[in-house]
């Protein structure tokens, strides 16, 4: 089997957490080139993961940084245009729904290299997202679709796209099972919040609907503060912007637990631990659907719909009563089915990669 130079795009908390598993299966098999966008580069967001992951030291940093959505794709996409041209790689891998995924999918398009998209054909059918765009426009320019479960499967078919899907689970999910019992054993985050397992909401609010919307945001900060057990919030910088914008940083940070972003390791000891998950993140919706925590989604309606249909999510968008209601309900342990795999997507993806081999050297 000829092997394949595939250059893997990154960016984001989550892309990093998926690149663990699939970085060391596709080392295995083929020559990968690592990119970081620095779409994420807080330490806090960014150093620690690659730290704790022990993920390869990217061999490009973009050091692109925030910017509103089209000046960071244009950004993005003229810096990545010159990697593409320099490598000239096989393929070109994507992960997720960010403006990063987006912006290597598009110059990879058109530059020639196959495009891989890990997280294919996930829809929450709100084109108000950005991260929907990015989505479903990857999915569009993509060679090889990895979907995470059946349904992804089938919202792709939907949009005539059937040629070069394969059903391969969910990357995360093998992520969360190799770090684990690490997180177990190493991890002190709860003797220095000064929380007891099972007694604490772990709650997580980034994404720019909640915190761009001091209505949105009022009713998120009013919710949990209502609920009895205490409140641990590792705050994104953009939440604390907007708390302090807004004018409810003092009331947050005197009742709920605010600390700093945590790395992997602590992050996925909370979520084990915690009484529920609040959250209007996509990864941490699967987190606490893997280590089997109730789930609370700050949101209207997610993409990770299997997680709501099993019983372990709850929808209440931004409304204080409703967070607070379902927070505090009793929960019934459910089925826990294995919608998205069983632990091995990473070597499904590379399967899935490798399958390209002799196409792409044909195209080129």
């Amino acid at each position: 089997m000829m092997s394949l130079d595939v250059l893997t795009v990154v960016g984001a908390r989550p892309q990093f957490v998926k690149a663990y598993p699939v970085s060391r299966a596709l080392r295995e098999r083929h020559e990968e080139t690592l990119v970081h966008t620095g779409q994420h580069y807080d330490e806090l967001l960014s150093d620690v993961f690659f730290e704790e992951l022990a993920l390869p030291t990217p061999d490009y940093h973009l050091e692109v940084g925030s910017a509103p959505h089209a000046q960071q794709q244009a950004t993005m996409m003229r810096r990545l245009d010159h990697v593409v041209a320099a490598e000239e790689p096989d393929a070109v891998l994507v992960y997720g729904d960010t403006n990063s995924t987006l912006a290597a999918a598009l110059v990879a398009a058109k530059r020639g290299p196959a495009v891989v998209h890990v997280e294919a054909g996930l829809r929450s059918d709100n084109w108000e997202m950005p991260e929907e765009v990015n989505r479903v426009l990857t999915d569009h320019c993509a060679d090889v679709c990895c979907a995470p479960s059946e349904r992804a499967v089938e919202n792709l078919r939907a949009e005539g796209i059937t040629e070069g899907v394969s059903l391969t689970g969910d990357v995360m999910y093998d992520a969360v099972l190799a770090v684990r019992e690490r997180a177990r054993e190493q991890s002190t985050v709860l003797a220095d919040l000064g929380v007891d397992p099972g007694e604490f909401v772990l709650a997580t609010v980034h994404r720019a609907a909640n915190t761009d919307d001091p209505d949105r945001l009022v009713e998120v900060v009013d919710g949990l503060l209502g609920v009895s057990l205490p409140v641990v919030l590792p705050a994104h910088p953009r939440t604390v912007a907007a708390l302090h914008e807004h004018g409810l940083y003092e009331r947050a940070s005197a009742c709920l637990h605010l600390c700093d972003p945590l790395g992997y390791l602590d992050f996925v000891r909370l979520v084990e631990t915690a009484a529920r998950v609040a959250t209007d993140s996509g990864g941490v919706q699967k987190e606490a659907f893997y280590l089997e925590t109730p789930c609370v989604t700050l949101r209207d309606e997610t993409e990770w719909t299997e997680t709501v249909d099993c019983g372990w999510n709850t929808l209440v968008g931004a409304d204080a009563g409703e967070i607070v209601r379902a927070l505090e309900a009793p929960f019934e342990a459910s089925d826990h089915p294995p919608v998205y795999g069983d632990g091995d997507a990473a070597t499904r993806v590379v399967d899935a990669v490798s399958e390209l081999e002799a196409g792409v050297h044909a195209r080129l």
